[in-house]
């Protein structure tokens, strides 16, 4: 997987005829699609960058109206297919980082940006299952490195106004990393 695409829509409907239309518009695999809360649907892709690219504006065009956002990251970071199943190991946790997007494309966006920008873990990437339409994204690694991520994904131009929240916590107890998973 060289790439990875997303759109999300407004529509349930809509949706499931958008990531049909991405599907047969170039060779891609889906990672999934699904309905998350606030009645959004989002369906994201993987592939090289060409396919996704065709991909993404298939479903674009499909979707119409109904598009909230969309996105294509080359070369992805590794992590972030992880993240977005939970997948990834954490291990120890110095700091933590917290990021609230109001776009679940924008916090795939800023997520990637964080895992390239410096020396962190990407703990999860949730996309608006129980929270009413927003995502975060958690992340650890030492305090220096937490902070450039998250800062490295706040300045990123497509998340631009659509990060609602961020904090960095330096040595963060226990309990609240474990209400994090």
């Amino acid at each position: 997987m060289n790439a990875l695409g997303m759109i999300e829509l407004n529509s349930i409907p809509v949706g499931v005829l958008a990531g049909d239309a991405m599907l047969k518009a170039a060779m891609v695999q889906l990672v999934f699609a699904q309905s998350v809360c606030a009645g959004k649907y989002i369906v994201i892709v993987t592939g090289d960058v060409a396919a996704v690219t065709e991909s993404v504006a298939a479903g674009k065009s499909a979707a119409g109206h109904r598009l909230v956002d969309g996105m294509v990251i080359s070369h992805v970071h590794e992590q972030v297919p992880r993240a977005i199943n939970a997948c990834n190991e954490v291990g120890q946790v110095a700091a933590a980082g917290v990021m609230e997007a109001f776009s679940l494309c924008a916090a795939v966006v800023a997520a990637d940006a964080a895992a390239k920008a410096a020396d962190i873990r990407l703990m999860d990437i949730r996309l608006g299952r129980g929270l009413g339409g927003k995502a975060f994204i958690t992340l650890t690694g030492d305090v220096s490195a937490v902070r450039a991520a998250v800062s490295a994904a706040e300045k990123e131009p497509q998340v631009q106004g659509l990060m609602a929240e961020s904090v960095v916590i330096a040595h963060p107890h226990p309990d609240m990393i474990q209400a994090l998973y």
